[in-house]
């Protein structure tokens, strides 16, 4: 009985060992899962992408417009871009279990012609700016 426990036992933990993910493999599958289920929605908004650069801990999202480079589309998403920042956090297209491991987002959004209108580096320092800046958008504060 006491064998039988400890093979058991082993093999549990040699299991439980293949089971964990290292850092790498969070970012491939995090990008694969993007890849195929992501979608955001926008009335300029065509498509969307994610690419994982492994050595560099970095995950590049690609949100592709039919929108042309101007000034004004420029300072239009620069504005709302934090927004739609925000609800990617909120539904995990970008992952903060990723970020506190030190993963970094690089998040484009493009105009028809491949410029960028809009584009924010999202690490552990971003990432706590924006839920700040969140969190004290939703406060309402009394005038006096």
């Amino acid at each position: 009985m006491r064998k039988i426990t400890q093979i058991a036992f082993a093999i549990a933990i040699v299991s439980l060992l293949v089971s964990c993910k290292n850092t790498k493999q969070k970012i491939q599958e995090h990008v694969s899962n993007y890849n195929t289920s992501s979608s955001i929605k926008g009335p300029s908004i065509t498509s969307t992408d994610a690419k994982a650069f492994l050595e560099d801990n970095r995950i590049e999202i690609r949100i592709e417009t039919n929108l042309e480079e101007t000034d004004e589309n420029k300072q239009a998403y620069s504005q709302s871009f934090p927004e739609l920042l925000r609800g990617m956090i909120e539904k995990n297209q970008i992952s903060q279990e990723l970020i506190e491991e030190g993963v970094t987002f690089d998040v484009y959004f493009i105009s028809y012609n491949n410029s960028i209108i809009a584009k924010r580096l999202i690490g552990k320092q971003e990432l706590a700016e924006l839920l700040n800046d969140e969190s004290s958008a939703n406060k309402v504060t009394a005038k006096l």
